[in-house]
C-alpha cells in the first residue's frame, strides 16, 4: 500500500522518507520487529513432539481416544456387573471418566495406589464413593477396555 501511495505521489507530505515493505526486510531484528515494540533477536519457537513425530515424555498427558460402540458397551456391562449405580445411566460420563483415568495412569506410570485412589474420586455412586475394593475392580476394567496398552 505504501508503495502504491509513493508511486502516485501520495507520501502524505513526508516526500524524504523511504518505506520498506516487510516481505524486503533483511535483517533478523527487522523480520521480527513487533509494531508495538523494538525488535527482537529470539529465536523461533522449537517445534513440538507432535510436530516432530517423537513420543511423548513418560508422566506427559496424553490424550486418549474414544473407544468404539462395542468396546463401550463391553466396558458399562462391566462396571454395571460390579454396581448399576456406578454408571447409573450415564455411559457418556463413565466412559469420560475412564478415559480420564487413563490419562492418569499415563501421567503416574507404576503407581497403582495413587490409581486406585483417583478410580475411587472419579466414579462414585448416588449413594456415595464406591470405596478401595470397587474402585480397584473399575480400575482394572478400564484398563481392559479403555487403554489396554497403558
Amino acid at each position: 500500500m505504501a508503495a502504491l501511495l509513493l508511486a502516485t505521489g501520495c507520501g502524505g507530505g513526508d516526500d524524504d522518507k523511504v518505506v520498506k515493505p516487510a516481505a524486503q526486510a533483511t535483517t533478523p531484528s527487522a523480520a521480527t520487529a513487533s509494531k508495538s515494540g523494538p525488535p527482537t533477536n529470539a529465536p523461533p519457537a522449537p517445534a513440538t513432539k507432535a510436530e516432530t513425530g517423537e513420543a511423548p515424555a513418560p508422566g506427559a498427558a496424553v490424550p486418549v481416544p474414544k473407544p468404539d460402540v462395542a468396546t463401550q458397551a463391553e466396558f458399562v456391562a462391566d462396571l454395571d456387573a460390579i454396581d448399576a449405580a456406578i454408571v447409573n445411566g450415564r455411559a457418556d460420563r463413565a466412559v469420560s471418566r475412564g478415559r480420564d483415568q487413563c490419562t492418569s495412569i499415563k501421567m503416574w506410570p507404576n503407581d497403582q495406589p495413587k490409581w486406585v485412589a483417583l478410580t475411587e474420586q472419579r466414579f462414585t455412586t448416588p449413594n456415595g464413593p464406591i470405596g478401595t475394593a470397587k474402585a480397584e475392580q473399575v480400575l482394572a476394567i478400564i484398563r481392559k477396555h479403555i487403554c489396554p496398552t497403558f
